[in-house]
């Protein structure tokens, strides 16, 4: 990249925007809800395509309107019963955020968003498959659907939701992460989540994207949901 003028290691391409936002939102992004309200916020515009695309696409499976609105109904009972109040309670204990002067590196925002991803997947990956050990406790709710559709991705039990929040929450603050990079792998995480369950497999869906079927995407998941006995982890599939 440096032929193209890009120094990965000093870009601040973002320096002015961060300037603008750290001052006029300093509150709210220091404030434990954030993470949760971008999480939320995040999840429900990335399903609004792949939702439209169930409600006026041809699918031979399409999700039933009742279907559609139990999953949207665990999804909201558990994050204002669940996640809300342990996202509170983390004023008790996690350290009030701080907002640096200077954005990350490009370098280190790839750094930083990468090995929460490897992280996270990897503590979702024995979660996940204890959570299959211990089915019909916890996690027999997200296979009700062996056709997953988009609204079907956060159709979980609330003590399996409030972990893997706890874990995208954590994660950024044990690897010291700027909070942008925080950012920036939250949205990511969410998309990934989203696109993983939406039961579409688009020539530009990520799994296409990325070489070598590295990365999991819609296909593995569907496979995941069938036969229950495979592809666990959440990103990758090494």
């Amino acid at each position: 990249l440096y032929g193209l003028g890009i120094d990965l290691g000093n870009d601040s391409s973002l320096q002015p925007l961060w300037n603008t936002v750290r001052p006029n939102h300093r509150d709210s992004l220091r404030s434990p809800l954030f993470p949760i309200v971008l999480t939320v916020s995040s999840y429900f515009v990335f399903c609004l395509p792949f939702l439209a695309c169930d409600i006026i696409g041809d699918r031979c499976q399409r999700p039933t309107p009742s279907m559609l609105l139990h999953c949207a109904g665990i999804s909201l009972q558990n994050h204002m019963l669940l996640v809300l109040p342990a996202s509170v309670a983390q004023w008790t204990w996690i350290p009030p955020v701080t907002l640096p002067d200077q954005v990350p590196s490009l370098l280190e925002l790839i750094t930083g968003v990468t090995g929460n991803l490897l992280l996270f997947d990897f503590q979702y990956f024995i979660w996940h498959l204890l959570h299959h050990w211990l089915y019909i406790t916890f996690h027999a709710i997200h296979h009700n659907y062996s056709a997953p559709f988009v609204l079907a991705t956060q159709c979980l039990g609330g003590w399996e939701l409030v972990t893997v929040c706890f874990w995208t929450t954590l994660n950024p603050v044990n690897l010291r992460c700027h909070l942008l990079t925080t950012c920036v792998f939250i949205v990511l995480h969410v998309y990934v989540s989203v696109e993983d369950h939406c039961g579409y497999d688009f020539p530009w869906s990520t799994s296409r994207l990325i070489p070598f079927s590295i990365y999991r995407g819609p296909r593995k998941d569907d496979v995941h949901h069938q036969k229950l006995n495979k592809n666990f982890a959440p990103y990758f599939s090494h």
